[in-house]
């Protein structure tokens, strides 16, 4: 059976629902599966539980479902510059659960790859640790964190074939190879899919056995999350 769906909508059509965790892709709006959110927001689904380094900026990216009120927990490891976000969370309205970036990343990781929780010393001593368990290992303080398994994660790719075997260009590979090993079921968007065979497998990034279902990304533009420019100099004299 292929794993190409006709459109967004119909790939998560039978997965979403109410309360569940939903893992996505991305830092900022850089990578992040824009089709795939955009839907999740036209579903109406709510009482989400959010995992993702951020939540975009206000009106675009996982911005969106914060505007639309469906979102009631999230996991990330900064506010951003989303202002909706921070006041959501100032006034009580969301419950955010801070995680260090690269402690996010690796609780996504180990949850797709079978481990249930690790030890780190990052945020031994902090407000991080609360509630945690703590353990001594060769003479230094650790904590443990859990892993993360998502009821389903989104995740966007550049390059895909029909199997589900994802290719991730430049900062796109960020968080999406975790996040997609982390899904009960993953649900990927790609610009450009071929057929079986027409990706070299020294090139794959995630293998298809992470991925069950593959939609084509619409040709839309890439938004910036701070553009950054700086004056052209001057042209020398001739």
């Amino acid at each position: 059976m292929t794993k190409v769906r006709s459109s967004a909508r119909e790939a998560l059509g039978d997965v979403l629902r109410d309360g569940m965790t939903l893992a996505v892709g991305g830092f900022g709006l850089s990578g992040i599966p824009a089709d795939l959110i955009d839907a999740v927001r036209a579903s109406g689904v709510k009482d989400l539980t959010v995992v993702s380094n951020n939540m975009g900026v206000d009106g675009k990216g996982l911005g969106v479902l914060l505007e639309a009120g469906q979102v009631r927990r999230v996991i990330a490891s900064y506010v951003g510059e989303n202002r909706l976000f921070a006041e959501q969370l100032l006034d009580g309205r969301l419950e955010v659960e801070f995680s260090p970036q690269g402690t996010l990343a690796e609780r996504l990781r180990a949850g797709g790859a079978g481990i249930p929780a690790f030890y780190t010393k990052t945020g031994v001593g902090t407000l991080i640790a609360e509630g945690k368990p703590l353990a001594d290992f060769d003479g230094e303080t650790y904590l443990q964190e859990r892993a993360i398994i998502a009821d389903v994660s989104l995740v966007h790719a550049y390059r895909a074939d029909t199997e589900g075997n994802l290719v991730y260009r430049y900062t796109a590979r960020n968080f999406n190879p975790v996040v997609a090993a982390a899904g009960r079921v993953t649900i990927a968007e790609a610009e450009v899919i071929v057929e079986r065979g027409e990706i070299d497998p020294h090139d794959v990034v995630t293998p298809g056995v992470f991925v069950q279902r593959l939609v084509q990304a619409s040709n839309r533009v890439k938004d910036i999350e701070q553009r950054t420019v700086r004056p052209r100099p001057a042209a020398m004299p001739a």
